[in-house]
Parts: C-alpha cells; structure tokens; sequence
C-alpha cells in the first residue's frame, strides 16, 4: 500500500475495542496508545471509546493521554477488553453519523481493534471520510482467538487462547487416566476450527488425548461420531474428545443451531453460554453402549478467552506490535489499513509484520488449512502442530509413575 505524499494531519486519535475480549487485547491498546503518545506534534490528544462504536455513537470518550505510564502497562498484561467492548455492527448511516461525531472532536485518526466486522465498520468509515473530503487515518487492529481473518498467518489473541484449551485438555487427560470414562469438551468456532484443534498440542504420551477432534471445516456424521468413540473406547477403556461448537452436517446446517433457537446481534445462532451440543453428544454415546458407561461433557464457553495467567508471551509481544505498528503507518500519513503477520521460511519461529488494505480482512472469513486436517476428519496432523505450538509456547511438563507390577500371588 502506498503512503499518502502529504505531511500527516494534527488532530485527535480515538481508538475503541470489539468483538470477544482476549487475554491480549489490551497489549494492542496500550501499544497504540503509547506509540500515539510518541508523536505530541501530529496526535494531540488520545481518546479511548467506551465500548466500541457504541461509545462514539454516544459520545462517551474517556482521555488517555496522560494516564500513568504504570497504569497502562498494568492494564496492557490485563485480559479483557479495557475500554469496554461491542457486538454492534452499525448500519451505513450509523457510520456516517459516528464520521460527524470524529470530525467534531478533530478526529484525525481513528484504529479500531477487532476482527472481520471490526475491519468493515473501520472501512465504511473511511469511505464516508472519503466522500466528505475530510483526512481522517483508519486502521484496524486485528484480534481474534478464533484465528479466522484472511490475509495473516495467524491473529493476536489466538495463540493465549490455545493455551488455555491446551493445558486444559492436559489437565482433563489426567483426570481422565485416573477415573476412567468417556469426556466431551466442547470449544468455541463457529466456522474456523483452529481452537477446536489446538486442543491436541499438550499431549504428553502417546495415549494422550484428545483422541477425537471434530472442526467445522469436516461434515459431522453422527453415526460415524459414535463409531469412532467406540473404538477408542474398545482400544483404552476411556476417550477424552474435543468438539468444535461449530460443527455441521453435510448440509452445512450446524448441529447446536438444530436445539437452539437463540441468535447473536449478527443473526447467527447462538452457539456459547450453552451445554445443549455437549449433552446432546453425550446422550448419543450413552445411548450407543449396552452396558452403563462413565460419560461426562464440558462446555469452555467464555473461559477460553480471558482466562487470567494463562497468556502467550509471544501472543502478548505480537498483539503490542501491531497495536504500534498501526499508529507509526498513520503518522508517516498512510491513510487506512490493517497490520498482518507473516511467519519468516527457514528453522525456528519468527515473523515480519505486513500493511494490507482494510478490504484485505473485512466481511471475510479463512478455515483450517486441509493439510492440518486428517483424512478420517476426526484429528489434526502433525502439519497443524508444528504451525500452532511456537505460537502457544512452553506447556506444562507433566509425569507418569515408571513402577513394575509386583507379581500376583496365589491365595
């Protein structure tokens, strides 16, 4: 993307949070906010909007530029979205309307944290912008633990996220060795499975589970489901299974949406805050068997996303980056985009960042790449291990007990 050949703007900064909190939301925030802090000639003051574009719409700004250095990087390592966040996603006239609100507040530059909805709103927003001849900066922020925005190879929030689903399927493995059963953890993802399948990163033996993983991106067959249980049940007398919330049929109809008639703000079928698809689940492998069986069904629900001490330092130093990164492109006068992450080819982790356009990740959506999936569509592969665990970083070392049987003696 080209920079604009004119000096950036003097004026205001106003910059808000939406969608799903992360554990690392905030690195991006105070990133943005101390990088703006950075350039006093060209931001004058820094505005942080109260729940999104609700907050502009209804004027509640709150002043950042002088709040305490101590206190932003406090609130930097902090999960959760600090400024409040917002599902809403405003109409085209709400969009000029919040235009209205910026320019009255000389607004110059406006950054947006969040994921694909978040890159459309900051869009309209500009386009509006456009049209009034008004030199207002826009830029999105990516955030997202459902790792689905196009045009990166992975989104800050993301890999904090699969840490805690990791080191919980962990946890879960050895609950379930010491009392045998059969256990369902239903994870979040509507579309995109990729926390769904970071659930097999801590396995720590070969038996570890999960021993089933079921994404969005494979039709569920019900039958097939309880097949596969089956076996690993006959093979270890217990399996731990990882479902997506998003799972489907063949006909691309998800199964919870069939038990639930609840929708989001966006009109999707709420799929979270609910333990009907585990149960549902659960109630056919009970059904399955003859003989009475231990089985057990978990929904993470909003766990996963803000789960304190569970973070991703290279999450935490990424979402930062491109919090800074950002600021310093609409300094230098370019005037819209998005910051993307590309891993570097070669041994060991590491990554440049990449401007792209906001059309480059609104509205759209990406799935699990097919070489993450196995060809039964019932787990990952090694592929989808290697591409996730720099981004989750060290797990738990856990220990099994090496002992010999002591021989049987005859009574």
């Amino acid at each position: 993307m080209a920079k604009s050949a004119s000096s950036a703007n003097v004026g205001n900064m106003v910059i808000g949070q939406s969608g799903g909190p992360t554990v690392v939301i905030n690195q991006s925030l105070i990133g943005a906010v101390l990088e703006a802090r950075r350039h006093k000639k060209v931001i004058q003051r820094v505005y942080g909007a109260l729940h999104g574009v609700q907050g502009i719409l209804k004027q509640e700004l709150i002043d950042l530029t002088d709040e305490p250095k101590a206190n932003l990087e406090l609130v930097a390592g902090t999960p959760a979205s600090a400024l409040g966040s917002v599902r809403k996603k405003p109409s085209a006239e709400e969009c000029r309307a919040m235009f209205e609100i910026l320019k009255a507040h000389n607004v110059r530059y406006f950054f947006y944290i969040g994921g694909n909805d978040s890159a459309e709103t900051a869009h309209i927003v500009r386009q509006v912008a456009i049209e009034a001849a008004y030199d207002l900066h826009v830029f999105h922020i990516p955030k997202t633990i459902d790792n689905d925005l196009r045009n990166t190879d992975h989104c800050p929030g993301f890999g904090s996220a699969a840490k805690f689903v990791a080191q919980a399927f962990m946890g879960d493995d050895m609950d379930n060795r010491s009392l045998k059963g059969i256990k369902i953890n239903v994870i979040m993802g509507r579309h995109a499975g990729f926390l769904t399948a970071a659930s097999a990163l801590g396995r720590a033996s070969k038996d570890a589970g999960p021993h089933l993983v079921y994404l969005p991106e494979v039709a569920f067959d019900e039958k097939q489901f309880v097949e596969d249980v089956k076996k690993v049940y006959a093979k270890l007398g217990r399996c731990i299974i990882a479902v997506s919330e998003g799972i489907a049929d063949a006909s691309g109809q998800a199964i919870a949406a069939k038990f639930s008639k609840e929708v989001d703000s966006h009109g999707n079928v709420q799929l979270s805050g609910s333990g009907a698809l585990g149960d549902l689940l659960a109630d056919m492998i009970k059904k399955s068997f003859t003989e009475k069986i231990r089985v057990r069904a978990d929904t993470f629900g909003y766990l996963q996303r803000s789960f304190c001490g569970v973070i991703s330092s290279v999450d935490a130093k990424e979402a930062r980056k491109v919090g800074e990164l950002a600021v310093k492109y609409a300094v230098e006068g370019v005037p819209e985009g998005t910051i993307s992450i590309v891993r570097k080819k070669g041994k060991g982790y590491a990554v440049d960042y990449k401007l792209n356009e906001l059309g480059a990740v609104a509205k759209l959506t990406t799935h699990m790449d097919p070489k993450f999936i196995n060809k039964e569509g019932n787990n990952v592969t090694k592929a989808f291990i290697d591409y996730a665990l720099p981004l989750v970083g060290d797990l738990p070392k856990v220990g099994f007990l090496s002992g010999k049987k002591v021989a049987k003696k005859k009574i």
